[in-house]
């Protein structure tokens, strides 16, 4: 669709011959801007909600600074996941909004100030060393516009740490458990709640932990019903399905 094509759209909607339903059904599987290195994805805030996210891991500075000052022109605002200082510094020189936080790696820009959920998500880590994939999801679920709560370093090993927590376990609507080791966190929390668990394994740990792959298991071998599990460190894709599940919550 080109600029005179969208002047029609455009036109039609304003004079009633196009619906506003039928012209973002025409709209949402468009545009994408080819950069050689990259199809930027200009749309797909209109079919899922949220804009296209730069993951910065095996891309160059130049590659990334280039895909976010098209993004800004379009009007998006700027997820980018695993990034560095260096990163970062090249992106606050596009848009001095850019906020990094360390923890988790993610440069932020929004346009304008989000209205939070009402309802919450709380990020639970086992231990110190999974905060940097817990920050990851409660960086993202708050970007996406989620209120979001984080109880850092009560994994099994001192059980009643997590069991201090049951007021915010109680009153979250979401909760993401974070864990390495043996993986043990998501079973427990999901046997003293009522509501969605998004376990996520961590590569944190000894050798025979398997850089994530033993907690994988265990946790998707967890007895607790209502337990999903993600990837391996995937601490971004908690923190979306969790906004996801957050904003239904909202509808009711």
């Amino acid at each position: 669709m080109d600029r005179s094509d969208l002047t029609k759209l455009l036109q039609g909607v304003r004079s009633g011959k196009v619906n506003i339903e039928s012209a973002l059904d025409r709209l949402k599987h468009l545009p994408f801007e080819d950069v050689v290195y990259a199809h930027i994805d200009h749309h797909r805030h209109l079919r899922h909600g949220m804009p296209e996210v730069i993951y910065c891991a095996g891309k160059t500075v130049d590659q990334i600074t280039g895909i976010s000052k098209r993004m800004l022109e379009a009007g998006s605002d700027i997820l980018a996941t695993r990034a560095d200082e260096k990163v970062y510094q090249a992106v606050k020189k596009l848009d001095r909004r850019a906020i990094y936080h360390k923890a988790s790696r993610a440069i932020v820009i929004l346009r304008k100030k989000k209205t939070l959920t009402r309802g919450t998500i709380l990020v639970i880590t086992a231990g110190t060393s999974d905060i940097p994939v817990g920050e990851e999801a409660a960086v993202t679920a708050e970007m996406l516009g989620s209120s979001v709560e984080t109880v850092y370093d009560v994994g099994v090993a001192g059980i009643h740490r997590i069991l201090s927590k049951k007021d915010l376990l109680d009153s979250a609507r979401v909760i993401v458990v974070v864990a390495g080791m043996d993986g043990a966190l998501p079973s427990v929390v999901g046997g003293l709640v009522d509501k969605p668990v998004i376990a996520v394994p961590t590569s944190v740990g000894y050798g025979a932990g398997f850089q994530g792959i033993a907690p994988l298991l265990t946790m998707l071998n967890s007895c607790a019903s209502g337990v999903a599990v993600m990837n391996i460190d995937n601490g971004f894709g908690a923190g979306v399905l969790a906004h996801r599940i957050n904003l239904l919550g909202e509808k009711s």
